[in-house]
């Protein structure tokens, strides 16, 4: 009975690996264009950013069309986030974090929106509409005058209300000293 019970093991062992090592067909190996799609980052300085351009004016169209149910008619907030106020509060108790006092970069906005925005259809947006409602945004937070057009050339020379707000943490990451050579293996904690 043993050796039965083996053999059936071992059979069981063997056909579990091919199994295992069968294809499916699912998926594909990532193209050039498949990458491509997925690269869409702005740089703080601007680098990424497509071609095309966006008005104030267009911006408070789409902003109305695309936002304004989450984000307020102008950027109030609810259900979403708030995108305009916020000045002065960031060294309070409370502090309101939005795009004119918070965000270091106008860049940020635009690739924000770009990639997550709207919520119910992230990147529907073309670079003109983005370029559009980041000029909007901008201009409700009284970053930019109202007949700003922003580009890729322009977008990275706004020069955001908290952009030296940000202090880098200079200490280190760990306190721990990496040991090259004779090193005591530590003492076991007690639970």
């Amino acid at each position: 009975m043993f050796r039965f019970s083996a053999f059936i093991g071992a059979v069981a062992l063997v056909l579990s690996f091919s199994v295992q090592a069968q294809v499916y067909g699912v998926g594909h190996a990532a193209s050039e264009r498949d990458l491509a799609a997925w690269n869409i980052d702005v740089a703080a300085d601007g680098a990424g950013l497509p071609a095309g351009s966006g008005s104030v004016t267009n911006g408070k169209t789409i902003y109305a069309q695309q936002c304004a149910a989450c984000h307020g008619a102008k950027g109030e907030g609810k259900p979403a986030d708030q995108l305009v106020g916020g000045k002065g509060t960031l060294a309070s108790a409370n502090p309101v974090k939005t795009i004119g006092s918070f965000w270091p970069y106008a860049t940020t906005v635009f690739d924000f929106i770009n990639r997550a925005m709207p919520y119910n259809a992230p990147q529907s947006l073309t670079p003109e509409e983005v370029y559009s409602v980041t000029a909007y945004l901008l201009y409700l937070n009284g970053v930019v005058a109202a007949d700003t057009v922003l580009d890729a050339r322009s977008l990275p020379k706004v020069r955001m209300p908290n952009r030296d707000g940000f202090i880098g943490d200079t200490r280190p990451d760990t306190t721990n000293v990496a040991c090259q050579k004779n090193c005591s293996i530590p003492a076991r904690r007690k639970p």
